[in-house]
């Protein structure tokens, strides 16, 4: 009877904790342990888009409540608090952004930006642009900041 109990009691606590989990978005996780080729030559090419008013308000990966109108993004991999000059390479508009954030989450894009990057970069209209990375100081965290 106590088994069955105890068996009983594990089931619902591990029910209860299915529900816990985070959007994507929000994610803790740690970028890798080796190092990218963005993080070896401080440059990378590829697709941006723009998060603006749905994540307004809330927790980024590093624990800062996101604003769309700070000068931010989201990148898979590198350092929460790194600088990174992020070029429009259709435009020439230049911006540069500080990391606080995971993502994007869609496997074409290596970068999203705030609503105030996307203007600064002309993304508004288009929601993409394909862009250049360029890492100006590395980051002094990986891990999120405690809430």
């Amino acid at each position: 009877m106590r088994a069955l109990f105890q068996i009983g009691a594990y089931g619902a606590i591990v029910s209860l904790l299915a529900g816990c989990v985070s959007s994507p978005r929000y994610t803790f996780s740690q970028p890798p342990t080796d190092e990218s080729d963005v993080q070896q030559s401080g440059i990378e090419e590829g697709m941006a888009s723009y998060y603006a008013d749905e994540f307004n308000g809330r927790h980024t990966s590093n624990g800062e409540i996101y604003d769309m109108h700070k000068l931010t993004a989201a990148h898979r991999t590198l350092p929460f608090n790194t600088k990174v000059r992020v070029t429009n390479t259709q435009s020439g508009k230049a911006v540069v952004v500080r990391i606080n954030d995971r993502g994007p989450f869609k496997d074409n894009r290596i970068i999203d930006v705030s609503l105030a990057a996307a203007k600064a970069l002309e993304l508004i209209g288009t929601g993409t642009a394909p862009v250049r990375l360029q890492v100006l100081e590395f980051g002094d965290s990986t891990s999120p900041v405690k809430r």
